[in-house]
């Protein structure tokens, strides 16, 4: 029973519960009590409705009479609600270089300072070229000499650390207190 974008759905409806007995329940909160899969299904069709069930490691399990749409729908309204409710984090990043003049590297902190005042994070990435990459602290001696030109609008989350032929340095915005 494949339902969706592609995704399984685990849920067991109808002829696909095989228990012997059942704790059933109606939507509507009506306790049917334990009975036999079978009556169960007979009750939900005659409400034109499904039989899913809801606890399978329950003794006996637990079923429940609903309409099986209508609560997918409900469920994929909600995720929607919660997803638009969430914050979303949005990365800037600024590339440097080894060889990069002071009035460059001014230019680029001035972006930088109006991307974390923004709230969003900044990534300063140093590139590595060539001969370059035998010196990687030239890199990390770039992003220290940045760093204290955005410390009092941003949080290092971490020291300049090499990766590839990059050296990076991510900041956060600091919290308004």
């Amino acid at each position: 029973m494949n339902r969706g974008k592609g995704k399984r759905d685990e849920t067991r409806l109808n002829e696909d519960i095989r228990f012997p007995e059942v704790r059933c329940m109606s939507d509507d909160g009506e306790q049917h009590g334990i009975i036999s899969s079978r009556d169960a299904l007979e009750i939900a069709r005659d409400k034109g409705m499904d039989l899913v069930l809801i606890a399978a490691d329950a003794k006996p399990p637990v079923c429940k009479i609903m309409d099986y749409g209508k609560f997918k729908y409900q469920q994929e309204k909600k995720k929607k609600e919660a997803k638009k409710n969430q914050k979303k984090i949005e990365v800037k990043e600024i590339k440097l270089s080894v060889k990069i003049a002071d009035n460059d590297i001014s230019y680029k902190i001035k972006h930088a300072r109006e991307f974390l005042e923004s709230g969003k994070h900044v990534k300063f990435r140093v590139f590595l070229r060539g001969r370059e990459m035998s010196n990687p602290q030239a890199g990390k001696d770039v992003l220290n000499r940045v760093w204290p030109m955005v410390e009092d609008v941003a949080i290092k989350e971490h020291e300049p650390k090499f990766e590839g032929r990059y050296i990076n340095m991510y900041t956060v915005p600091k919290k308004d207190t």
